[in-house]
């Protein structure tokens, strides 16, 4: 089946899914976005996902010209037309039509844009036995120039951070703040265990207040493991006794290599394993369920 693309209240075969020329979002990467997932039929963690979103545009004053009841019906409409049981939902909120100048005020109305599709970000085997990741010379954007809360659509930062990653030869990279501080990966947040205590770094550092981030610091807790939320160092990556990713786009993927320094035994860790398998229950349980 063709990808059908919600674009402002209309669906459109994927080849035909277009937007102006004019809209800020192309011109500026002015807007926001959320990536969310769909498990056997459920939409994980749809409200939290939306909640997000909508805090996102209140920081940049961009109105969304839907309700929340609306944008969630819409988004679980999307997924029902495009009988998609397991896949990926791209949300997006540009400024909308403008003009060729940078002021705000001269787009009348946001432009919403759902895609219900298929990803993967790394290969399956990754998954199973761990990925080698390397710290990247591109820094975060400082926290006090670009909230990291917003999701923007202006990943620039990000992509320049995953050509350095490739140039090095490692599927993913760290990036670091302009003081040297841990931060998160190109497209995903980043856990380390020590002692059995989890540590990810804290929003002010530069890090995205992830949804899977949050899940898995829940998962924890009830767990009894305790999760910090404190600054990094590589020093810290190096010595760590587990270390992985988190994203929605990437899930919960283990960390074995860093900076060619082995991290523990140099595969999966019995607590990310432990967090691993109860979070692949709750995604299945935990959201809107589409299909039965």
């Amino acid at each position: 089946m063709v990808s059908q693309v919600y674009i402002d209240g209309s669906y459109y075969a994927r080849s035909r899914a277009k937007i102006s020329v004019y809209d800020h979002g192309l011109l500026y990467g002015d807007g926001i976005f959320e990536g969310i997932r769909i498990y056997d039929g459920n939409i994980f963690k749809l409200d939290k996902h939306l909640e997000r979103l909508y805090e996102s545009a209140k920081t940049i004053t961009l109105n969304i010209p839907l309700s929340f009841k609306e944008l969630r019906d819409a988004c679980i409409d999307a997924v029902r037309t495009n009988k998609l049981r397991d896949g990926y939902i791209r949300l997006m909120v540009t400024r909308g039509i403008g003009d060729l100048g940078l002021d705000p005020r001269k787009c009348p109305k946001a432009t919403v844009i759902i895609i219900v599709d298929k990803i993967s970000l790394f290969p399956a085997e990754f998954y199973e036995k761990g990925l080698e990741v390397a710290t990247v010379p591109t820094t975060r954007n400082m926290a006090d120039a670009l909230c990291p809360k917003v999701k923007s659509l202006n990943y620039l930062n990000n992509v320049l951070a995953k050509i350095e990653a490739n140039n090095i030869g490692v599927p993913e990279g760290i990036m670091l703040n302009s003081l040297g501080f841990v931060t998160e990966g190109t497209g995903d947040n980043i856990f380390s265990v020590k002692n059995s205590t989890l540590r990810t770094p804290p929003t002010f550092d530069g890090a995205l207040a992830g949804i899977t981030r949050n899940t898995v610091i829940e998962i924890a807790d009830r767990f009894g493991y305790t999760c910090e939320k404190k600054t990094l160092t590589r020093h810290d990556l190096y010595n760590s006794d587990e270390c992985f990713l988190t994203g929605t786009a990437a899930e919960l993927i283990p960390v074995i290599r860093i900076d060619g320094r082995t991290i523990g035994k140099g595969e999966p860790g019995e607590i990310f394993i432990k967090l691993l398998e109860e979070f692949r229950k709750i995604t299945r349980t935990d959201g809107v369920r589409v299909f039965p």
